[in-house]
């Protein structure tokens, strides 16, 4: 009789006992590691949500990015990183595990289909990065918000053609995008009255959005 194999459950195997692994909960706006913190371990995200942030040496602060259930960070320490570039910090309760460097190392080692996921993962970073400096080279404010929205609700993963996101304050999208906050209420304000969002406890985000992107 032929097996039938389940697809790998990355979670799951995560959150397996073993040496070098931990579970944290977290509040929300708690710090999970600091911008020149050590670098020793790899973080996956089992729930909840948290942003990316970087200071430079002004003192001026930048969001890089918004990672949510399913997501790995922390991993320059595989690349040779000592110290910690950016600050990641928690936007919600949220639950997370984290991965000491050697046993992650040894599980990218010993584990292919573990392997196979944190590659798609890398991938997928490093095609979010491309697209993101493109988005900031040659596309106009309005619709860097439009595809930031359309990124935190995972618009075209979930199956899904409604899906609603955490509020977050207009500051941060401002931060995000690159513009004033003002503008950020002004299209914000737009979308809503051309019905490509609502607010409803959250942010509820419509396939109707893609429309500002696509829109020359």
């Amino acid at each position: 009789m032929t097996k039938i194999k389940h697809a790998f459950d990355v979670e799951v195997f995560v959150s397996a006992k073993g040496e070098g692994k931990s579970k944290s909960e977290y509040a929300n706006d708690q710090i999970v590691f600091s911008q020149g913190d050590e670098a020793d371990s790899v973080f996956f995200l089992v729930e909840g949500r948290v942003k990316v942030s970087v200071v430079s040496q002004q003192g001026k602060e930048a969001i890089v990015a918004v990672l949510t259930k399913g997501d790995f960070f922390g991993e320059g320490c595989l690349t040779g990183q000592v110290r910690r570039l950016a600050t990641v910090r928690t936007m919600e309760a949220s639950t997370i595990h984290k991965l000491g460097k050697s046993t992650i190392v040894r599980m990218l080692r010993d584990e292919p289909d573990f392997c196979a996921r944190f590659l798609l993962h890398v991938l997928r970073r490093n095609a979010r990065v491309e697209a993101d400096l493109v988005d900031h080279l040659f596309n106009s404010s309005e619709k860097r918000l439009a595809r930031l929205l359309l990124l935190m609700a995972r618009f075209g993963q979930e199956g899904t053609q409604q899906i609603v996101i955490p509020k977050f304050s207009q500051e941060t999208l401002a931060e995000m995008v690159g513009t004033t906050r003002s503008r950020i209420n002004v299209f914000m304000r737009k979308f809503d009255d051309l019905g490509f969002i609502d607010y409803d406890g959250g942010v509820r985000v419509m396939s109707s959005l893609l429309s500002v992107i696509l829109n020359d």
